[in-house]
């Protein structure tokens, strides 16, 4: 059974994910800043890695960055908290007719930090798959 406390831990989780989907967030390395943490690692859907200061580089030229263009539609999203102060994550989203199951670690270290993306994973899924 789920307790009110750990409701709210992956209710910010998920938060902070839908945040880093925003066209706005995204364009804006500060914004993204704000919802990364300091040792953010991904692995992306083209198998790349990237680091933070890797990702806050490009982000705001990737698809999905522009208020005016394509965005992310997530579903499905799920979290599970792991221990206090970290939520794993998963869902799928499409971008521009390319779907991706994603799976991302959330942590909050203290108060003034608050929750951030500490791993993100994105997998491709070929068209045709359930």
């Amino acid at each position: 059974m789920t307790t009110a406390w750990e409701s709210e831990q992956v209710s910010a989780a998920i938060a902070g994910e839908l945040r880093l989907m925003d066209p706005r967030v995204r364009a804006s390395r500060d914004l993204a800043r704000r919802w990364l943490d300091p040792e953010y690692l991904e692995v992306g859907a083209s198998g790349r890695r990237w680091t933070l200061e890797d990702i806050l580089a490009e982000l705001p030229d990737m698809a999905g960055s522009a208020e005016d263009g394509p965005r992310y539609e997530p579903s499905g999203i799920k979290g599970v908290l792991l221990a206090p102060g970290l939520v794993h994550l998963t869902y799928e989203t499409v971008l521009e007719g390319r779907r991706a199951r994603r799976s991302s670690l959330w942590r909050r270290q203290d108060e003034e930090s608050g929750w951030r993306m500490y791993y993100h994973q994105a997998t491709p899924v070929p068209p045709g798959t359930e």
